[in-house]
């Protein structure tokens, strides 16, 4: 009997632990003048993204208290996610330069968006 428990207790964890990354495709839109456009399609697998346009560079996903997206559009551009949101259909991001004049970049937003999920 210990042992079923300590199945199901393992099970349970491991499964937990799948939901908290980010896994789907998603519309890509940004903010604009206060209206969102859409931009790309993004697929997410784990640790690393891939637009749908062939000539953006793959991704990588760092996840902690806050998700960024690393190399989003260019080098220098930073998306972070709430941690929390990853499990809603719209997730709301922000996005920061590398190169900001703030003394740490993710202080700066320096715009936004949202992705949707595709089901």
């Amino acid at each position: 009997m210990k042992y079923l428990i300590l199945i199901i207790t393992l099970l349970s964890i491991n499964i937990n632990q799948e939901t908290d990354k980010l896994n789907g495709r998603y519309n890509y839109l940004i903010e604009e003048d206060n209206i969102y456009n859409q931009r790309d399609k993004i697929t997410f697998k784990d640790s690393v993204f891939v637009f749908d346009s062939k000539y953006m560079p793959k991704g990588k996903i760092s996840y902690g208290n806050v998700i960024l997206l690393e190399n989003f559009i260019n080098q220098d551009l930073i998306i972070s996610i709430p941690k929390d949101q990853i499990k809603k259909d719209t997730i709301p991001f922000y996005m920061h330069d590398k190169h900001s004049s703030a003394a740490h970049y993710l202080d700066e937003v320096v715009g936004k968006g949202k992705l949707i999920r595709i089901k």
